[in-house]
């Protein structure tokens, strides 16, 4: 048995916007970067339904 076991609980990976990255590892900045381009990807889509949503209600007022 190893003094580290692979069962310890494993810290969540965030990021805090403008916090310190110089300490990070290349895997680690890779890791962060997936974890902002899956942010932005769902913020987009979010973005994309309302400007929807808007545009029907803009649509329906319109056409009055």
């Amino acid at each position: 048995m190893s003094l580290f076991d692979d069962d310890s609980p494993k810290r969540k990976v965030s990021h805090e916007i403008g916090c310190d990255i110089s300490l990070l590892s290349a895997d680690e900045l890779t890791a962060r970067i997936g974890l902002l381009e899956a942010e932005i990807a769902r913020l987009s889509a979010e973005r994309a339904l309302k400007q929807k949503g808007r545009a029907a209600a803009e649509n329906l007022f319109k056409s009055r």
